[in-house]
């Protein structure tokens, strides 16, 4: 039995690593649209367990995640140019915006037996010239990270506060992985380094 992230995002990769995990990474290449009016909560939801059925399979457990920020009802993904990603900071500098995170551990039962979860984490931004953003965007940070700046690199420095988990913010909320796999009947130790395949 194999540990698989369905992600290629090099943060979600680090954070299993903290963890001790031995895992393979596979990711996914789905259509990641966003239906009209759907809540952000179920937006993440939906994405992170087709990610995770995609590739789930009778030998692995599958782990995926989603990623968006929420500014007043509206959401904000990877800014698809670096105007975009100026337009999302000048929106989130000197205010406070939710970070939605959702999670999917696919195992397999005759076929794919998902158990998804939700995390929501609300970060307090402070006001940024526009100077500084112009700065910060020429980084190529912000390019391909939910809302357009990275908690755990440059963009920390313009987070006040942090109300909830940080991993939900980078991207996976570590705390829900081992009640996840739990739910898929499993010990998240048999997934540590070191401990036989």
């Amino acid at each position: 039995m194999r540990l698989v992230l369905a992600s290629g995002s090099p943060r979600r990769r680090q954070l299993l690593e903290t963890l001790g995990l031995d895992f393979d990474v596979e990711p996914t290449d789905i259509d990641e649209s966003r239906h009209q009016d759907e809540p952000p909560g179920v937006y993440v939801e939906r994405i992170a367990s087709a990610k995770a059925r995609a590739v789930a399979a009778a030998d692995r457990v599958v782990l995926a995640a989603d990623t968006v920020v929420v500014h007043e009802g509206k959401v904000l993904g990877k800014p698809g140019h670096p105007e975009e990603a100026r337009s999302m900071l000048r929106r989130l500098q000197g205010d406070r915006h939710e970070v939605f995170t959702g999670v999917a551990v696919a195992s397999w039962d005759g076929g794919p037996a998902l158990h998804p979860a939700v995390d929501v984490t609300e970060v307090a931004f402070l006001p940024m010239t526009d100077d500084e953003i112009a700065d910060y965007v020429s980084t190529g940070e912000p390019m391909d990270k939910a809302g357009g700046y990275a908690l755990q690199g440059a963009g920390g420095r313009f987070v006040e506060s942090v109300k909830g988990s940080p991993f939900t913010v980078i991207g996976l909320p570590i705390h829900l992985i081992s009640r996840l796999i739990g739910h898929a009947g499993l010990d998240i130790r048999v997934f540590q380094l070191g401990q036989p395949g």
